[in-house]
């Protein structure tokens, strides 16, 4: 991606807000319309018992690595920052926004986040930015080893009970590395535009299993198949120094077969 002045920058943020809050306005003027009673009909998303918040801990923070896409360093020879551009805040980050709209083949995933005070049994930190990112199913990352593109990026606000959604793909797992997302945690929306505000980075390991499951299954992967064969979240050197409570803290719970796609649980602990 190229090189942004500061008024590009902001003016992408403000493009996101603004509709972010002309949502907010539909809604409002859709329940004024019929009242209270419809009112109660609306039902929010209910508080998912996720099994990660049996364990509260505080993610450890792990390098955002060499593909960002953060403003934190250059690729093709510009600073890389998807952060800048209008179209990031998405639940659904499997297609490319802009100039291409391209989508990212793979086993869908629909990764489910709680952002919790891990100082409060990791109770819900609404209004909190969480951006993600991951690799293709064949190990290549948009804006850098997929230049072209921008899929499989995107950023998402916690809700009222401190949940954001994102619909992906399954990342596949290419050599050295154990299969992984990547996530940065932001205080809010409007300074999640520059890595220097984030207040965590980390990375999601995926399970084992699954990974398994997925990479044998799912033509696209065949190259995981053996990348994993290679690799054990021991000699990950992001994973590996990890205490076991910080890996299973770290780990979605993840259900779904191949076919349907699959559906992701964590929590991530914030020690604020």
């Amino acid at each position: 991606m190229s090189d942004h002045s500061h008024d590009d920058h902001k003016h992408g943020l403000e493009f996101d807000l603004e509709a972010l809050a002309a949502q907010r306005l539909r809604r409002r003027g859709v329940l004024g319309l019929f009242g209270v009673g419809a009112a109660a009909l609306v039902v929010s998303q209910p508080s998912l018992a996720l099994a990660a918040d049996a364990l509260c801990i505080a993610d450890p923070g792990e390098t955002a690595g060499p593909y960002p896409g953060d403003g934190s360093n250059r690729s093709s020879g510009n600073t890389s920052n998807i952060l800048s551009e209008s179209g990031v805040v998405r639940s659904d980050i499997r297609a490319s926004f802009g100039t291409s709209t391209n989508a990212a083949d793979g086993v869908p995933l629909t990764l489910r986040i709680k952002i919790g005070d891990a100082r409060q049994d990791c109770a819900a930190l609404p209004g909190y930015a969480i951006y993600i990112w991951h690799c293709t199913n064949d190990g290549r990352y948009s804006l850098y080893t997929a230049p072209d593109e921008n899929y499989l990026r995107g950023v998402q606000v916690a809700d009222a009970e401190g949940y954001a959604t994102f619909t992906t793909i399954f990342p596949g797992c290419y050599d050295g590395r154990w299969p992984h997302i990547h996530f940065e945690v932001y205080p809010s929306l409007d300074v999640a535009t520059d890595h220097k505000n984030a207040v965590l980075t980390s990375q999601f390991a995926l399970p084992a299993d699954v990974c398994k499951q997925v990479y044998d299954a799912v033509p696209g992967y065949e190259a995981s198949i053996s990348n994993l064969s290679r690799i054990s979240i021991e000699r990950d050197n992001v994973f590996r120094d990890n205490s076991d409570d910080e890996v299973a803290m770290m780990t979605p719970a993840v259900s779904g077969n191949p076919t349907d796609g699959y559906t992701a649980d964590v929590t991530v602990g914030l020690a604020i």
